[in-house]
Formats: C-alpha cells, structure tokens, sequence
C-alpha cells in the first residue's frame, strides 16, 4: 500500500460520510496539520483525552483521526495545560495532525446511527432526526440554451452543484426573457432601445455559502451576456441524519429492552417508562434529547440515547415516549469501532486507541 497523504485520510472518510452532512456547529475535519503531509501511521480515538495524547506522544503517529472534536471553539492562544488548548499545543509539539469525523459519520450509511441500530438488532431502520447541516446558498441565473452547458460547467468547476456523493447537479427549466438595452449596453443579441425576447434556460444550482462568491464570478465569466441576471437565495437543505428507527427484537417489553441495552453496550441504563405501547424504536447516538419529538413523530415509543435530563425525561414521558439512557459515550462506541476499521483499510499502519474511555463519570456508587 502507498503512503496516503493526510488529505486522501480525508477524502476517504468524506467519501462514506460526506463532510457537508455535519451539522454547522460542528468543526469536522482538518483541525490541526497539513492535508499534503504523508500519513503512514495513523492512530483512531473516540475522544481526545489526557491519556489519548499520552499514548501518540509515547508511540508516535503521524495523524490522529478523532470521533468527537477538540477544539470546539476558535480559540487565539494554543498554550500548554490540561485543556483542550493545552492537547492541542501538546499534539502541534508531537507534530500529530488530527482530523475530526463526527456528526458527518453519524449521518453516513454504516455510520454511528446504523452502527447502535445494528448492536441493538433493530430491523427495517429508517432515518429521522435532520441536523442542520452548514450554511448554503442556491445560485440562479438565465442563459441562451446554446452556452447553458459552458456557463453550467464553470459554476460546478467553482464549487457549486455537489449534493452528498452527487456533483455537477443542477436544475433547469426553459422560458423567455425579454429585455430592452440602452444606447450605451453593448448587447449579445437585440438592439438597442428595442424590446428583445429571448429564449433562456433557467439554470440552479446550489453551492456552500463559502463558495459564493467564486460561482458569481464563474457566472460573469463564462455567461455570453454583457450583464448576466442571477438570484443567490440562502437555503437550507440535504441535512444528514442523526437518527434511526426500527422494530426490535420480536417477543421484548420496554424493560427487557432496556435489559438487553445494557448488555449489548456494556453499560448500566436509566429508564424512563411511558407506559406506552412497545412497538418501534428510535436510536440517537451521544446527546439526543434534542430529537424527542422527532422520535416521537417518527412512530418510536422508546428512545435510545444518552445525556437526558430530568425535565427533558419528564417531556418525553408526556410524550408517551419512553427512555433508555445508557450514557453519552456508551451510545457512540460501536460507531467508532467501525470509525477505526474504515482508516485501518486505507492506510498502511493503524494504531487503535477507541478503548481509551472517554467517559468523565467513575460509574455508579450505591
């Protein structure tokens, strides 16, 4: 195998989960390093832990790929303590690039929401839950049928039309423009200070708002008309999905449910009974209290997540949904396990650091 570089780790994780996909607080990706620098030894971790820093530093990696981000925050200093910060400054110093696969790998096909689904053998999942994915916009512009492929082609070479594995996507729909030049427009067809009607074809295309500017100029660029109209609306759209819903095992109540959580993912749960009928079930992994009512809505009774709160457990019992919080962690662990095979299948040498719990809490003391 050759030595990928830290931007084909990149592309590889981007192609099963595509970076767009993550939610737009969320700072996936290259948070420290180089993307042209060779990665040969690559370590996987669930969260970038004291002990996680400990281990790069005594058996060196070129790139550690994390589940959970550092850094979730800018931040105007990277100076040495037991901090983020001070991980960061302490990775930087080890000359350790680090790359964040997080909501974007929750969302994927295989990804963490299918992986807890799987471990808790639910059958005929669906996705529910959108996330918010990073701000976009959607670019429109009219052209004569005979440039519409040129102007098109420059749109997408500037960075617009991608959607999840998609690229060059666009839409387009015929009508007539009309347009009446001055006596100083310099016009590609008509006549000045005469009424012009021109056949044209609607072209849209969407591209992320960090793009824009470069599509706007592809458009004057390769447009035929001396002053080219185009719209660019915000949009919001092709959210990644954080949840899965699916029946469970035949034969089970909420409470053998729960007894069955607890062992497949090694954890003691807490249970918040609605009393409702069991039927289907909705997974979030991590910290998903958020998505009660999308649970709900989906036809779950039971959700499976982590982080509950007392009142938002005290909702989702008004809700007729009931809860089973076996930990933040705990939820994400068989995603990141299948986090580690995907990098170990593309580089030549990887180091598996997701046993090093992430979890703050000691575990119960009764």
């Amino acid at each position: 195998m050759s030595t990928p570089t830290v931007g084909d780790v990149i592309g590889v994780i981007g192609q099963v989960a595509p970076w767009a996909k993550a939610a737009d607080w969320d700072p996936v990706g290259l948070q420290l390093g180089d993307p042209t620098r060779r990665a040969n030894r690559v370590a996987v971790c669930h969260e970038v832990t004291e002990a996680v820093v400990a281990a790069v530093e005594a058996d060196p990696v070129d790139l550690l790929v994390t589940y959970h981000p550092l850094l979730f925050s800018p931040v105007n200093k990277l100076v040495a303590g037991k901090s983020a910060v001070g991980r960061a400054y302490r990775l930087v110093r080890a000359g350790v690039d680090l790359v964040v696969a997080h909501t974007n790998y929750d969302a994927a096909p295989g990804g963490t929401a299918d992986a807890l689904a799987d471990a808790l053998a639910l059958e005929d999942t669906a996705a529910f839950a959108p996330v918010g994915a990073a701000p976009s916009v959607k670019i429109v512009t009219f052209v004569p049928e005979a440039q519409v492929d040129r102007v098109a082609e420059g749109m997408t070479r500037a960075g617009a039309g991608r959607i999840g594995h998609y690229d060059s996507c666009s839409y387009r729909s015929a009508g007539i423009g009309t347009f009446q030049p001055d006596l100083w427009a310099r016009p590609e067809t008509g006549r000045a200070g005469e009424l012009n009607q021109e056949p044209e074809i609607r072209l849209e295309m969407v591209a992320p708002r960090s793009a824009e500017a470069a599509v706007v100029a592809a458009i004057v660029e390769f447009h035929p008309y001396e002053e080219p109209a185009y719209d660019v609306y915000d949009r919001r759209g092709n959210d990644g999905m954080l949840g899965r819903v699916g029946r469970p095992p035949g034969g089970t109540t909420v409470r053998s449910f729960a007894q069955l959580v607890a062992a497949k993912l090694g954890s003691d749960v807490r249970l918040s009974w609605a009393g409702a009928d069991f039927n289907l079930v909705g997974v979030v992994p991590g910290a998903g209290a958020d998505f009660m009512e999308a649970a709900s809505a989906a036809g779950a009774s039971v959700l499976v997540t982590g982080d509950v709160s007392h009142h938002r457990a005290r909702r989702a019992v008004d809700l007729g949904l009931s809860i089973i919080d076996p930990g933040h962690a705990r939820t994400e662990r068989p995603g990141v396990t299948g986090l580690f095979s995907l990098v170990a299948d593309n580089v030549p040498a990887a180091v598996d650091l997701t046993g090093i719990d992430p979890s703050p809490w000691e575990g119960v003391i009764s």
